[in-house]
């Protein structure tokens, strides 16, 4: 299973053999430890039951401009925020180099609940990238608006309160995705493998530096 996966071109004929990328998502098991439970998952997807993502489409929260187009600092199709964050919907998802099915397939995201972020609109097409900013153009139908995120910092502890000297409350490893809650400033509540906890902001990729979430 891989996160992320380059597709080959053809040129003259010949067919070009291309490196396969992984983002770091698709190279770590998340390995859950809870007091003397070890919970290890076999694939970084497994830290997020498919139980719990609901199916939110990523374009839910359409809130479009009173005279009719959109606001500064919003996509042209619905008006939400650009860039934005949102997820893989389903197991896979082709991001080809246009907003069509004409355009080639570049790569092929391989990671239910992998979290993207949406930097372009165009019809019913959103250009996305990874935390390593790879990406192209998917289907809106691909992506959901459920707020996931990246584990960035090894045996990443999560922590009962906002506050670096609480009770760890389980740890997770660098490129585990977890399910993201509420985020203040500094801090943001994350799940995943049956447990609930508080890292810094900035030990995930899937939410922006100044956001916060209630």
């Amino acid at each position: 299973m891989r996160g992320r996966h380059k597709v080959p071109e053809k040129q003259d004929g010949q067919m070009i053999d291309r490196v396969l990328w992984q983002s770091a998502a698709a190279l770590a098991a998340a390995t859950w430890l809870a007091g003397s439970a070890v919970a290890q998952a076999t694939d970084p997807g497994e830290t997020l039951d498919a139980k719990e993502i609901p199916a939110v489409s990523a374009d839910a929260e359409i809130s479009r401009h009173p005279d009719g187009g959109p606001e500064p600092g919003r996509g042209s199709v619905t008006n939400l925020p650009l860039p934005r964050y949102v997820s893989l919907k389903g197991g896979e998802g082709n991001a080809r180099r246009g907003p069509s099915l004409s355009h080639r397939i570049d790569w092929v995201f391989r990671h239910a609940g992998m979290p993207l972020r949406v930097v372009a609109e165009f019809g019913h097409w959103r250009r996305v990238e990874d935390q390593d900013g790879a990406g192209g153009w998917v289907h809106y139908s691909l992506l959901s608006g459920v707020r996931t995120a990246i584990v960035r910092k090894d045996m990443l502890e999560l922590l009962a309160k906002p506050d670096e000297h609480s009770n760890v409350v389980a740890r997770a490893e660098a490129g585990a995705i977890v399910r993201l809650h509420e985020c203040n400033p500094t801090w943001c509540r994350v799940s995943g493998g049956g447990e609930k906890g508080w890292v810094p902001k900035s030990a995930i990729w899937g939410v922006d530096a100044d956001e916060t979430r209630e």
